[in-house]
């Protein structure tokens, strides 16, 4: 009888089928319930990150706390701050069971840390054939706003003759438009301490004509007032301010203002740099904006770079301001057609490098080299490399640390907007 029922293979895929049925349901229930899994974990941790980041923002609870201690530890209101945020995220959410959720807001030093964890349970719909009744979810967020990052910044303004030209394409226009070779730089001409009156520095302040140098100055004195705002304490910024030389006889890195906590005064400096003069129009065959020169002799300005955790060990920034077209003495390293030993090139981004490798961090703001089709040297030395100047000029900046700014934009709002970059936001720590 035995025999014969094993023998009998009537009924087998009924069988088979059977046997199989349940690990395919297992099979599909995985595929649903793994979906609507991904789906709860995406809304808890969205939430998470929220309550992370609303423990150390800026304006937070936490961040005005930290601000009050002398020393490291917890912060015990951002922890509950936190704790509300995340439940205020899912206030309309459901579909699952939260187990467990856990909150620490630290100081560390000059770092404000949220680590935001959670655990939550869901049941299951089609696994629980085989057994499964429910799936477990868990996630952590972390989030970390510096508190007071102590940096000193070097500021390096060009202010050779190109940064004479029209700050706008309507000034450019109109010192065209008013000089007889149609040039668009307002050329400084003071010879032997006396200023020449003929010149089309005089003319443009005649005209009314804005050059770029005059924004740039202003926007530097402007700086000042931002960083005194946002600074946390009285030394946690200083700054000093260099130019390429008052007058073209004596080009080298000029201190307009000694690195300082004092920014009022470093305002009242910097609302007085001007443009480069020059003796007569093409002297020296017009090589004055060496770059390589100025960020070699800035660095021997900067001491060695810190962790910016101290007033004793700031982080050191070069703030390179320029329309990025060096033209100097240089020769047979030039990376463009020379003439003689004049070199007209973009920035040459080894010195920038050099800076980098040594720890200081390079911060451009690119004042866009302006095309001048009417000028004939532009069209002969500089148009056939024009598209090149911005990218060298990002390419000297650490990386993220790069603005450029166009005629059309303002310099000011521009600068401030390459600052605020740097110091600290609430970020999301990976």
């Amino acid at each position: 009888m035995l025999e014969r029922l094993l023998r009998d293979k009537s009924g087998n895929f009924g069988l088979m089928s059977a046997l199989m049925l349940v690990p395919l349901i297992g099979v599909a229930g995985l595929s649903i319930d793994f979906a609507d899994a991904l789906m709860i974990k995406q809304q808890l941790q969205d939430s998470a990150d929220a309550a992370a980041l609303g423990a150390v923002a800026e304006s937070s609870i936490g961040v005005a706390e930290a601000m009050k201690m002398t020393g490291n530890g917890s912060i015990e209101v951002a922890i509950k701050d936190a704790e509300n945020i995340f439940r205020g995220q899912l206030a309309k959410s459901g579909g699952f069971t939260l187990n467990d959720i856990d909150a620490k807001v630290v100081r560390e030093d000059n770092q404000l840390k949220a680590v935001f964890s959670y655990s939550a349970t869901i049941p299951t719909t089609l696994l629980n054939v085989i057994g499964k009744d429910t799936m477990t979810i868990a996630g952590t967020a972390t989030a970390v706003f510096q508190t007071e990052t102590f940096r000193d910044f070097y500021l390096l303004l060009d202010n050779t003759p190109s940064m004479g030209v029209g700050a706008t394409l309507a000034d450019i226009n109109t010192m065209v438009a008013s000089t007889p070779d149609q040039c668009a730089f307002a050329c400084h001409i003071v010879k032997n301490g006396v200023e020449d009156p003929n010149s089309y520095y005089n003319l443009a302040k005649a005209l009314g004509v804005t050059i770029r140098i005059n924004v740039v100055a202003q926007a530097t004195a402007a700086l000042m007032d931002t960083a005194m705002k946002v600074r946390k304490s009285p030394n946690q910024f200083r700054m000093a301010v260099y130019t390429f030389g008052k007058k073209a006889e004596d080009t080298k890195l000029l201190e307009i203002s000694s690195l300082s906590d004092n920014l009022e005064n470093a305002k009242s400096n910097a609302a007085l740099i001007d443009l480069m003069s020059i003796p007569y129009q093409g002297y020296d065959d017009d090589q004055q904006t060496d770059f390589d020169r100025a960020l070699r002799d800035i660095g021997k300005k900067i001491d060695k770079p810190g962790t910016g955790l101290s007033a004793a060990s700031p982080e050191k920034i070069i703030f390179f301001v320029s329309d990025g077209v060096n033209d100097s003495a240089k020769g047979s390293g030039c990376t463009k057609k020379t003439r003689g030993t004049r070199c007209q090139e973009p920035i040459d981004i080894k010195s920038c490098n050099k800076l980098k490798e040594d720890g200081y961090k390079i911060a451009v703001l690119y004042t866009t080299y302006l095309p001048l089709p009417t000028n004939s040297w532009y069209r002969n030395w500089i148009g056939p490399f024009q598209g090149e100047i911005g990218p060298r000029m990002q390419a000297c900046a650490t990386p993220g640390y790069f603005f450029e700014v166009g005629p059309s934009q303002g310099i000011t709002e521009a600068m401030n907007a390459l600052f605020l970059k740097i110091v600290s936001t609430p970020r999301l720590a990976s």
